[in-house]
């Protein structure tokens, strides 16, 4: 059993940002995806303590515990508190990021090298969606009012489309939850209008090590394959396609994405010496 230190936080002087830490040894540091907790780590993270990490997992900007206090939610300023989280912690770290986690684990290790030893990217949005325009014009249309909780858990079943894990049903109640508590669906419509084109100018400017973990049915991306080799077409690295996997393929098919990232993260050179 996986023993987590009480949830901590990070001041960042507009507000906090909440964290959990687990194990000991070189640092990782698990950042989900918007309107999602960091409790979608639920399952990669006694793997990666039992493999000899310390896991710090994170609530971005306006959601699960931390504030919604800030100014801004886009990913450079989700980029900014991962960078601020890994020097208070201690890094370098190994970065695992989903969806717009990864754009902004992305963004972090193009700006602070020094932080960041290797980036797992998973389902990741690391330029805007590439499917029709009118459907990015839908979906802002559908996060534009009060109904926008109603319309995202409504939506929320889709990235499951093979099948739920054990905690499926508690973890989208708390997801749920989360976007009812007071300024967060603020926050979260705020989110849900960022652009991802600081991700992709800084591509080409990062020099790490590279996993990227796709689902082949992630319903964010027309073309899986083809989204993922445009992501290591800028980054290299290795790509590990997760069959009949949607977006969040860590819980969807833990056993088969579990081992992808603590793999990589054992190979990451240097940092057993760095921690």
């Amino acid at each position: 059993m996986t023993t987590t230190s009480p949830t901590q936080y990070l001041d960042r002087g507009e507000g906090r940002i909440a964290y959990d830490i687990a194990g000991s040894g070189p640092l990782v540091l698990c950042v989900p995806g918007m309107a999602d907790l960091r409790s979608t780590w639920r399952q990669l993270i006694p793997a990666l303590v039992e493999a000899g990490f310390r896991v710090a997992s994170m609530d971005l900007r306006g959601h699960g515990d931390s504030d919604t206090t800030f100014s801004s939610y886009d990913d450079v300023a989700a980029a900014t508190d991962i960078a601020a989280l890994v020097e208070h912690l201690g890094g370098p770290a190994i970065m695992v990021g989903n969806s717009m986690g990864a754009a902004s684990a992305v963004i972090a290790a193009a700006q602070h090298p020094e932080l960041i030893a290797g980036l797992a990217l998973v389902g990741p949005f690391v330029r805007n969606p590439q499917g029709p325009a009118w459907q990015r014009l839908l979906m802002r249309a559908a996060m534009a009012g009060p109904w926008a909780r109603r319309v995202w858990m409504a939506y929320f079943p889709t990235f499951y489309p093979t099948r739920r894990d054990a905690n499926y049903t508690e973890h989208r109640a708390a997801v749920a939850a989360g976007l009812a508590r007071p300024g967060h669906l603020r926050a979260f419509r705020a989110t849900t209008r960022l652009s991802h084109e600081p991700a992709e100018a800084v591509l080409d400017q990062v020099h790490t090590e590279v996993l990227v973990v796709m689902g082949t049915k992630d319903p964010d991306f027309p073309d899986q394959q083809a989204e993922a080799e445009f992501i290591t077409g800028h980054l290299g690295g290795r790509i590990a396609m997760i069959p009949g996997a949607g977006h969040y393929p860590q819980n969807e098919f833990p056993e088969l994405t579990t081992p992808e990232i603590v793999r990589f993260a054992l190979g990451i050179k240097g940092i057993q010496q760095d921690a």
